[in-house]
């Protein structure tokens, strides 16, 4: 597994948007939300590593580790790393008023400052996940315990395909605010570590009837591509037309990001002319501006037949 200059492992590939905009046939998920406006545990403790369920005591007379060497003076420390710059139009109550609320433990300057920050990690998530990313580790830095902020950092890096680190942070998040939200990530996170079996672990231990229905569609579509991860994609191919999925999609692009992933199981399993087709139905890639209009077409279009949408 690669490693970045930090030591934090990264996968080989991203996974993510399957049937999205920088689609590819190896699967995943779109991102769940903006940062804020939406285990990997230790190992053995300390007392298993000394080998004799007795902690190891510092030498007290060098006031420092077992090497009586003292802890560096602050003035030794390395510094933090600069904050990354906000706009001067970037104010605190543009942050989600849930979001804000929770950063009110805080002291005003520390609060209004994590809470531009994340403002920043919003706006910046989809256009450059890295500088996003920094933004959410400057909030971090000032406001560590607050659970929005550890999701920022969790999206944030899953958005620039630090996988395990996305994977920790959600775990705090669920540790600090009990909410477990953004299980699709979880999973892709999982294939982005090389780790298609433990997707499907998370997939399947996931109360599916508790989703709303775009996490259940993502949902799907990472356990389509982690099917395809080990080969079997036949199996993939049945995910997207099994339970996971709704019976009846609302949403436009999530119908359409769908036919993108059944094309591509299509095409793995050598049917390429269906595949072609779907692709050609599904057209080309679409901004938000098109996502709004043909929702709304389809709405003007129940409403003009009673509260059911007109079917060719």
């Amino acid at each position: 597994m690669a490693k970045d200059a930090e030591g934090e492992e990264r996968g080989g590939r991203s996974p993510r948007r399957e049937g999205g905009r920088d689609s590819g046939s190896g699967g995943g998920t779109r991102r769940q939300s903006r940062p804020a406006n939406d285990s990997g545990g230790r190992g053995r403790n300390e007392r298993d590593r000394t080998g004799g369920g007795e902690r190891a005591r510092p030498d007290r007379r060098g006031h420092g580790d077992e090497t009586g060497t003292r802890p560096p003076s602050r003035e030794s420390r390395p510094d933090r790393p600069p904050e990354p710059d906000l706009p001067e139009d970037v104010e605190p109550h543009m942050l989600d008023r849930d979001a804000r609320a929770r950063l009110r433990t805080l002291g005003k300057t520390n609060a209004d400052l994590a809470a531009r920050h994340l403002v920043m990690a919003g706006r910046l998530i989809d256009e450059d996940p890295q500088r996003a990313y920094e933004h959410a580790q400057a909030a971090q830095r000032r406001a560590g315990r607050v659970d929005v902020v550890r999701e920022a950092v969790a999206l944030t890096a899953y958005a620039t395909d630090r996988y395990a680190e996305a994977l920790r942070e959600l775990r705090t998040v669920r540790r600090l605010s009990g909410s477990n939200a953004h299980r699709p990530v979880e999973a892709d996170c999982e294939r982005g570590l090389g780790r298609p079996e433990r997707a499907l672990a998370i997939v399947a231990e996931t109360d599916v009837a508790a989703l709303p229905e775009e996490d259940r569609v993502e949902l799907a579509i990472v356990a389509s591509g982690a099917r395809a991860d080990l080969g079997e994609h036949e199996a993939g191919l049945v995910v997207l037309e099994g339970p996971l999925v709704p019976r009846q999609v609302s949403d436009v692009e999530l119908r359409r990001r769908l036919d993108l992933v059944r094309a591509d199981r299509l095409e793995e399993l050598g049917r390429t002319e269906q595949a072609a087709a779907l692709r050609a139905a599904a057209g080309p890639d679409l901004d938000d501006d098109d996502v709004l209009l043909m929702a709304l077409d389809v709405e003007e279009q129940s409403e003009g037949t009673g509260g059911r949408a007109q079917t060719s």
